[in-house]
């Protein structure tokens, strides 16, 4: 029996595989032993019954060209009643938005990797379910095979179909035809947030506190289990952050079982009958019609000629695909004679076998892509992810110092001081001391601010974490259509080979008395070799502000065609008999149209065909050429080709987009409709072709483009532009929005690689900074080669297809280039995806969309504010962390220092260091969220990832030996001050004093020294809570002085949520050491009122002192203070 994931499902167990030799040739077939009992279930009719059938259902139908299965002669089917198409529902597509990335992805792998020869059955896929989806795709022959040879391999009659009972087997065996969505681990995302980050220690910390508690502590110690659960409700609070972080930023996949069809009609047991769709199976004869969903992915075995299939929500593209009956490509994925699950029927009707079902098909193996996908980490997560790892560590080796102090030292000569219980409590105390726990939850609330003021500039960031990363990038890589342009085209120029002129004096030429045969045939082709259509609703209105639906190319054209005459009567008399529409790969379309010449009772009828597209593809297969002078048909000779030449370049140099317009007469030998008509038409219907002329269009650049160039200049990122126009206009349009600055000719691949040989890679990146390269000489760039040209200031990439655009973002990441790529089409989306900040138009496709980190909701200048914003988050969080350590880290670790080794009573209690930590300063931090950039931040270079970390030394030296400092030695001075003021102890006396801390002690009684003990704590907690309003005040700028930047009177830097954030955290400070409850239960008492104030002067000491090193940064930035300065 098959696997499950067996993308065949065959009932019998084994099949015969004949090869018989014949007039020279191999030809191959199956040979399956039936048994009598299976007649019923699949297997080839007798002729009695093959007879039966046809009379119940006559069928005429296009057919493959092998031999008949039943050996009757094939008949023309007549064409579907349905002639026009019905109209692409977009909508449909837009649920699945991240299939098309996928797609196109593994398409383009199994193209280039699919060059070896396939055979009829591949044996690895029987056996096994291979492992990487491109080697899935590679294997499937189901379109290759004979139709006769599919129904055999699948053991079914094209007239019977599938017995009831077969199918029920393949159903319970293959289960059902379903797409299964992504479960999410919700339970290993749950364990990720809680157990964490700096949650992991804490944990450590809740375990011990509960061991203080019980069974170490008899009676058991209440106050630990108080603390047990406190840090089990920060541990929740930082948990859910991180959720709502995380959340914020998921983007959700769309369902894909929505995109299934409900029903299908297949015939079952000789009959047509109505069948859910998730109870199809391998094997199934499905029949379709316009307006349906492909239930599953079906081998085609029947068509009217005419079908077609909307695969937008596959490809990401609206231009419909013909259905065929034999392969169009060896690339599974491609071929026209596969139906994919999900594809809508425009057009025409068929008859398929199905191949693939739930998991196993194109729909099911691509969401398991799309789905399994892991983000990986950006900047910001890198940079808290070391923070994290370095504090942890230095916690952790405290910890370790304190416990190994207590075995060799303290255990010995100080037990009566330090028992189990409180050298537990103490290491406790490191941990809770030196970890920040206010940290994620303070970078939460940052990045979701942040995010607040994007969307309020019209920039949407899809997660978070990615916001910060637009402050680093050093290289944006922007399409050109439609990001630095308006994609509003417009006919500007018409040419011919001979002859160039404006489109007033082309409209003139014809509405002359004398009109030219050239311009009328410029005129017919773009009337006709045009899929634009003027909206119904506006055709009252003049030609200009009609609206057209189709892309914006043809819609320039279908402008000038009516501009110079109305286009009905021609269409009229020239009616459309067959198109292959445009797409990325060919660069051309192409219409058919009846001669009026030929009178059609002809056996071959002869027809015009007009062929529009890029002039570099469809110049090699033209032969003549219209001469506008004398209105004639030339040999295009080479001269001819030296004009055209020169008239492309003349058009490209003026950032005209160049169309060429071409013609033939042809007289096709296959029959109009079948899918060999489409197939001969493209082989051999665009060759000997005739140039009519040419239409140079204009794309006139966004308005804010040339501004944004220069400010992501001034920014230090590099503006490149990567698009798939011609050389000459892409750097002719770079010219005028400022990506190339010089006077000068851009270097060119020839100047890459020098003249004859290699060249000095520095010296020539050096002595010229501009570069245009096109797709072609992309593809022959070495690693060499590529190290000079990631040095160039100015590039511009041409020319260039999806795999290419991949590539040049692939390149200069490797070269740990930080880099953004803006686009809005479909090709940009697997190098939106790649790149380090994805940045979508919001006009664009629905895939880029999905693909990008970042949506411009508006004009293309609003990335400026988001590179902004994006350094301002930085700054901000740096600012924050700055303020955390001080009091929430250095200023809590030293009490814990002083008991352990110097014997002093404990100058702060766990309890109230996780208050500072969590509560008051978190609450103040909030301000310093609010804060606007000190200065222009576009003034400062990217940040360097590798080098310029959130956390560096400089940090540590502000945060630690300068503010921390100050403020230790202030707490512990307002501690020690109590001491000498209410109990007339001296300084002097704590030290060392380790057990002798107790009853007798200066005269007191063990209850009075642990009143005087708590109440010191809580002033030493009252003071760091005041002393942190200086700090936050000294932090809130770098280098401006607080009268340059006043937070309470200057309208532009005024921050309200400062005091409001002082007098919360004043309040959490009066409730913690005033309340009886919170008294009793964490060992906290009232401070007195004289301690409230005495720390004002001290926070007002560390503002002062902060202002004499920005005045000493300022008169010596190149001083000792400047160097260190954070």
């Amino acid at each position: 029996m098959d696997s499950p994931e067996s993308p065949i499902a065959p009932d019998e167990e084994l099949k015969h595989l004949d090869v018989e030799k014949h007039d020279g040739q191999q030809r191959i077939s199956f040979r399956t032993p039936v048994h009598p009992s299976q007649a019923r279930d699949g297997a080839p009719l007798s002729p009695t019954d093959e007879g039966e059938a046809n009379e119940r259902q006559p069928r005429i139908a296009f057919r493959s060209p092998s031999i008949d299965t039943h050996g009757r002669p094939r008949r023309r089917r007549r064409r579907s009643n349905s002639r026009d198409t019905i109209s692409s529902i977009q909508s449909r597509a837009q649920s699945t938005a991240g299939i098309p990335l996928e797609y196109r992805s593994l398409s383009m792998q199994v193209s280039e990797s699919h060059n070896v020869s396939q055979g009829l059955v591949e044996p690895s896929i029987h056996h096994k379910r291979p492992d990487d989806d491109r080697l899935y795709f590679e294997q499937l022959t189901f379109h290759t095979v004979t139709v006769d040879q599919v129904c055999q391999q699948f053991n079914v009659s094209f007239n019977q179909g599938l017995s009831a009972e077969a199918a029920a087997r393949r159903l319970q065996r293959d289960g059902k035809n379903t797409v299964a969505k992504r479960r999410e681990n919700y339970l290993l995302k749950v364990l990720g947030y809680i157990f964490g980050g700096f949650c992991s220690i804490l944990w450590i910390g809740v375990i011990i506190f509960f061991l203080c508690w019980r069974p170490l502590s008899d009676p058991p110690s209440v106050p630990n289990l108080a603390l047990a659960i406190l840090v089990i409700i920060v541990i929740l609070l930082q948990a859910s952050f991180s959720a709502f972080q995380d959340w914020s930023t998921q983007r959700v996949m769309n369902s894909i079982l929505d995109m299934l069809p409900s029903e299908a009609h297949v015939m079952r047991d000789g009959n047509l009958i109505k069948i859910s769709a998730v109870d199809l199976v391998a094997g199934d004869i499905v029949h379709i019609s316009i307006g349906n969903k492909v239930p599953a992915d079906m081998r085609l075995i029947e068509t009217s000629g005419d079908i077609r299939f909307d695969r937008s929500m596959l490809t990401g593209e609206s231009d419909e695909v013909e259905g065929a009956i034999d392969a169009t490509d060896d690339n599974f994925l491609e071929t026209r004679n596969i139906a994919a699950m999900g594809t809508n029927v425009t057009n025409g009707n068929g008859v398929g076998i199905v191949v693939l079902t739930g998991g196993r098909s194109i729909m099911g193996r691509i969401s398991k892509m799309t789905t399994g996908v892991k983000d990986k980490p950006t900047l910001i997560q890198k940079e808290i992810s070391r923070f994290i790892r370095i504090i942890i560590a230095l916690t952790l080796c405290l910890a370790l110092l304190i416990l190994c102090s207590w075995i060799g030292w303290l255990r010995v000569r100080h037990f009566a001081f330090m028992n189990v219980v409180a050298m537990l409590n103490d290491v406790m105390g490191c941990v809770v001391a030196f970890i920040p726990e206010g940290v994620p939850v303070g970078v939460a609330l940052t990045l979701l601010m942040i995010a607040r003021r994007m969307k309020q500039n019209n920039v949407l960031p899809k997660g978070l974490a990615t916001v910060e990363t637009l402050g680093c990038v050093n290289v944006i890589c922007s399409d050109k259509t439609g990001t630095l342009t308006e994609n509003k085209m417009v006919v500007t120029t018409v040419g011919f080979v001979d002859q160039q002129g404006s489109v007033g004096e082309a409209v003139a030429g014809l509405t002359g008395k004398e009109p030219s045969k050239a311009l009328e045939e410029l005129h017919r082709a773009s009337t006709l070799c045009n899929d634009a259509t003027f909206d119904p609703l506006s055709i009252d209105l003049p030609i200009d502000a009609r609206s057209v639906n189709g892309n914006a190319t043809d819609a320039a054209v279908l402008r000038f065609a009516e501009t110079a005459g109305p286009g009905a009567a021609i269409r009229t008399a020239h009616p459309r008999m067959f198109q292959i529409p445009f797409n990325s790969k060919n660069k051309w379309m192409l219409t058919m149209h009846r001669d009026p010449e030929s009178t059609g009772e002809e056996e071959n009828p002869r027809f015009l065909v007009y062929v529009k597209g890029a002039p570099d593809i469809l110049l090699p297969r033209c032969a003549a050429y219209w001469r506008r002078q004398d209105n004639t048909v030339c040999p295009l000779d080479e001269a001819a080709k030296s004009d055209f030449s020169a008239l492309q370049v003349r058009l490209a140099k003026n950032a005209e987009r160049v169309i060429l317009l071409c013609q033939r007469l042809y007289t096709p030998t296959a029959v109009l409709g079948s899918n060999y008509f489409g197939d001969e038409i493209t082989n051999e219907g665009v060759q000997d072709l005739t140039i009519i002329g040419v239409v140079g269009i204009t794309d006139p650049p966004r308005a804010e483009t040339a501004q944004t160039v220069a400010s992501c200049r001034r920014a230090g990122a590099r503006f490149f532009m990567v698009t798939g126009d011609f050389g000459l206009t892409a750097a002719a349009i770079a010219r005028n929005v400022g990506i190339f600055t010089g006077s000068g000719e851009p270097d060119l691949y020839f100047d890459l690689t020098g003249k004859g040989g290699e060249v000095d890679n520095k010296e020539l990146a050096h002595t010229r900074h501009s570069l245009l390269l096109e797709g072609a000489s992309i593809n022959k760039l070495t690693a060499g080669d590529w190290e000079v040209v990631c040095r160039y200031e100015e590039i511009v990439f041409a020319r260039t297809t999806p795999e290419q655009k991949l590539r040049i973002v692939n390149e200069f990441k490797a070269r740990d280039y930080i880099i953004a790529v803006t686009g809005d089409g479909v090709n940009d989306a697997p190098a939106l995806r790649a790149a380090d900040v994805g940045i979508a138009v919001v006009s664009g496709s629905d895939v880029a969309i999905e693909a990008a980190d970042l949506i411009l909701l508006d004009k293309f200048d609003s990335i400026i504010e988001a590179i902004r914003l994006g350094r301002l988050v930085f700054q901000n969080l740096q600012k924050l962390i700055c303020y955390l350590l001080p009091a929430g880290s250095w200023s809590e670790i030293w009490p814990v220092i002083m008991n352990v080794f110097f014997g002093v009573p404990l100058p702060l209690s766990s309890f109230l260091m996780i208050i500072i930590c969590v509560f008051t300063d978190l609450f103040l931090c909030l301000a310093l969220i609010m804060e606007r950039e000190e200065f222009d931040l576009l003034d400062l270079p990217p940040r360097n990832h590798k080098r310029d970390h959130l956390i560096n030394l400089k940090i540590y030296i502000q945060s630690y030996l300068f503010i921390g400092v100050m403020e230790t030695i202030c707490a512990h001075a307002m501690f020690f001050l109590y001491m000498y003021r209410t109990a007339g102890i001296p300084f002097h006396a704590f030290v060392f004093a380790f057990e002798a801390y107790t009853d007798g002690f200066y005269g007191y009684t063990g209850a009075e020294l642990v009143h005087f003990n708590r109440v010191g704590q809580c002033v030493y907690f009252v003071t760091l809570v005041i002393l942190q309003w200086g700090n936050i005040l000294s932090v809130r700028n770098k280098r401006l002085s607080i009268l340059q930047a006043d937070p309470f009177f200057d309208a532009k830097r005024r921050n309200p949520y400062l005091p409001l954030g002082a007098l919360i955290s004043l309040i959490i400070a009066v409730f913690v050491t005033e309340v009886p409850g919170i008294q009793n239960l964490f060992g906290t008492a009232s401070v007195p009122l004289e301690f409230w104030f005495l720390p004002l002067p001290l926070a007002l000491g560390i503002l002062a002192m902060d202002e004499l090193r920005k005045v000493g940064v300022r008169a010596w930035p190149r001083g000792f203070l400047a160097r260190i300065a954070w």
